[in-house]
């Protein structure tokens, strides 16, 4: 498939879509080509500068490394990726990055402790939105030339104050600190933009892929790279096709059409389930599903009241039925798979223990109440669950719905009464949550700190904050994982929140297809590790 590399992407695109598509010339795809089917209408941008969606952070996976990296055979394990080892000064804020030699990027420039020293600052100095999970730590287009430095072979690093050093690591890894060829992107510079306009639909990076074509809301083609540092990736081309409609992804995937189908649904992975040419695969990811009380309204704000609710939920029922194989029950705010997550799930539906619950709490039944919710198949479905139940033990629900826009809008103005949201990392990191869901600096209207999910429903997580600093500051990874577990139980049983579901992932995958992994909770999806 060399010739790609001389077609228009628009032509590369069509040339490589009509190689797979005929099913009845292959009763296959090609065996040098993964053929993929997701629903990747979300992308904005592939610039990792500014990527926030999930289907670009798959992409950008295959496409750009990181100066520390997971392991995607071992959920959350740090492992070298440019750079081939790091440090820490004894004054707890000096980091170092030592450059693994001899790599190049896509363009043939090397990728030096500079060209990583770029790329961050890049980063920075753009303050596209994901910018935070690097300015967290203190750097600012004012200071980011003296916080992020090289020497020689090393890149240096300088935060404001200690953290624990996993947590710095931990965001290293993210989507936003992929190392970027700047040097090739500002070739393509148009008003000052570094390069913004080019990258998002190119990319200029040292990952295992390039992007040879990508055309948004149809797809993307990849060819691998050779001589990549990690070791050439098995398979030579990657062709995504945006097929969002999960019927559509299970003909094509029996037919031989596609290997590896994304987005299907329940009742298309229960009808694959015994054909011997389809695996199913099993994953998890790092979405929750919460409900969350204002506090602002006097009987949302009892305890007793809180602790009725959470005996109230039908979370294996819901599980079993109308979320089987999408959600599974979870009732922490860290996702399984991070460092200090939660796994024991002590509450079930006791209708018999909320209604004693609600009868301490000396509110007048029944109690009527709206649920916000938005406007969403799925979301309905639970919503209607909860009204059902929550109807049983006195407390009377109005669903409250409206489309995505406004449904967040009203959460953010803390206008909602209970409201049925998800919330997904920005970081593979237990920070990420713990800063939203139990940190509350200025619980005043006048404060509007919508990033905080805790300010959203008027909580005052009270010394919980202090805990959510310290946690994020203790560089013993094993007393740090402690310190969430402790932070959690509390959370569990006495906030303005119910969790109850953490996504579960599930990939149909053609039998001969090995060695796929979907990212898990930390994670983004990996190509270069596949077989077939």
């Amino acid at each position: 498939m060399t010739s790609l590399r001389s077609l228009r992407p628009a032509a590369a695109f069509a040339a490589l879509l009509a190689c797979v598509a005929p099913a009845a010339l292959f009763a296959q795809t090609p065996a040098d080509t993964l053929v993929l089917a997701d629903a990747i209408d979300d992308i904005v941008s592939i610039d990792p500068a500014e990527a926030f969606e999930f289907s670009g952070a798959d992409l950008n996976n295959n496409l750009y490394d990181s100066l520390v990296e997971l392991d995607p055979a071992k959920p959350g394990e740090l492992v070298p990726g440019l750079a081939e080892s790091w440090s820490v000064d004894e004054d707890g804020v000096t980091y170092r990055f030592k450059m693994r030699p001899g790599v190049t990027f896509s363009s043939g420039n090397p990728v030096t402790a500079e060209a990583a020293a770029q790329s961050l600052r890049r980063v920075v100095k753009m303050d596209k939105t994901p910018a935070f999970i690097l300015t967290q730590f203190g750097l600012t287009k004012d200071n980011v030339e003296q916080t992020v430095s090289f020497d020689g072979d090393t890149l240096i690093l300088k935060t404001d104050k200690r953290y624990a050093p996993s947590f710095i690591y931990n965001c290293l890894t993210s989507t936003t600190a992929y190392i970027v060829d700047v040097k090739a992107a500002m070739e393509h510079e148009v008003n000052g933009d570094m390069g913004n306009e080019w990258l998002k639909s190119h990319s200029e990076g040292t990952g295992a892929y390039v992007l040879r074509s990508f055309k948004p809301n149809e797809g993307y083609i990849l060819q691998a790279r050779e001589g990549h540092w990690r070791g050439d990736a098995p398979i030579r081309n990657v062709l995504m096709r945006h097929i969002p409609e999960g019927a559509t992804q299970r003909l094509l995937i029996e037919k031989g059409d596609i290997d590896i189908a994304r987005e299907m649904t329940p009742t298309d992975i229960e009808g694959v389930s015994g054909n011997p040419d389809i695996v199913v695969q099993n994953d998890v990811g790092g979405q929750i599903y919460y409900l969350a009380m204002n506090q602002k309204v006097a009987e949302l704000a009892n305890p007793k009241v809180l602790e009725a609710m959470r005996w109230a939920v039908d979370y294996q029922g819901m599980a079993d039925s109308i979320l089987k194989g999408q959600w599974v029950v979870h009732q922490a705010f860290l996702p399984r798979g991070f460092l200090g997550a939660l796994d024991d799930t002590p509450y079930s539906l006791d209708l018999e223990k909320a209604k004693a619950a609600l009868a301490e709490s000396g509110v007048k039944l029944p109690l009527e109440v709206s649920l916000t919710v938005r406007n969403n198949p799925e979301r309905m479905n639970i919503a209607q669950s909860v009204q059902h139940t929550f109807g049983q033990i006195g407390i009377n629900v109005t669903l409250d719905v409206g489309d995505g826009k406004q449904v967040l809008e009203k959460y953010r103005g803390r206008q909602h009464q209970i409201t049925l949201q998800t919330w997904g990392p920005d970081y593979p990191d237990p920070h990420t949550n713990a800063s939203t869901f139990a940190e509350n600096p200025d619980n005043s209207d006048a404060a509007k700190a919508t990033g905080y999910l805790a300010w959203r429903t008027a909580w005052d997580p009270g010394a919980m904050g202090a805990e959510a600093e310290a946690a994020v500051a203790e560089p013993d990874a094993a007393k740090r994982a402690a310190m969430y577990e402790d932070m959690q139980r509390v959370h569990r049983d006495s906030s303005a929140f119910v969790t109850m579901f953490q996504m579960a992932r599930q990939d149909a995958l053609r039998a001969n297809i090995k060695g796929f992994h979907a990212g898990g909770a930390t994670d983004q999806a990996s190509y270069w590790t596949v077989t077939k």
